[in-house]
């Protein structure tokens, strides 16, 4: 796996760096929606500082960042994620994210082994 994709994907937001739930999700190869719900089912494994909620300011701040990056970037040249939004027209749920620890818990909770080899790539793109 490209540790520059996965550079990426980490954002710093309230101090810590962290990776967005969807683009977790799209590197595990599972859906957002499967992930959350691994997650809420062990939810004792991740305590405030290994995972949280992002509030609807947070999501819009980090959605201008992502928009700034990738404005006069080609689609090959591309590296950043977006935040997916509903057939509403907007996100149904905000987005959780998870620091350096809670990538690590997240691999023990989908016992797959893609997720263990994405999870080693993850580790030694947050030591870069």
């Amino acid at each position: 796996m490209d540790l520059q994709i996965i550079q990426s994907k980490i954002y710093e937001i309230r101090g810590c760096r962290v990776m967005l739930d969807s683009d977790l999700a799209a590197l595990y190869q599972v859906e957002t929606k499967a992930l959350k719900q691994a997650v809420k089912r062990n939810l004792d494994r991740f305590p405030d500082d290994f995972m949280f909620e992002l509030t609807k300011e947070e999501t819009e701040c980090l959605r201008s960042q992502i928009a700034t990056l990738e404005k006069g970037a080609d689609d090959e040249t591309n590296l950043r994620s977006q935040i997916v939004t509903s057939r509403w027209g907007g996100s149904r749920y905000q987005n959780f994210v998870f620091t350096e620890q809670g990538v690590a818990m997240i691999s023990s909770v989908l016992r797959s082994d893609t997720a263990v080899k994405v999870n080693i790539s993850i580790m030694r793109a947050f030591v870069l």
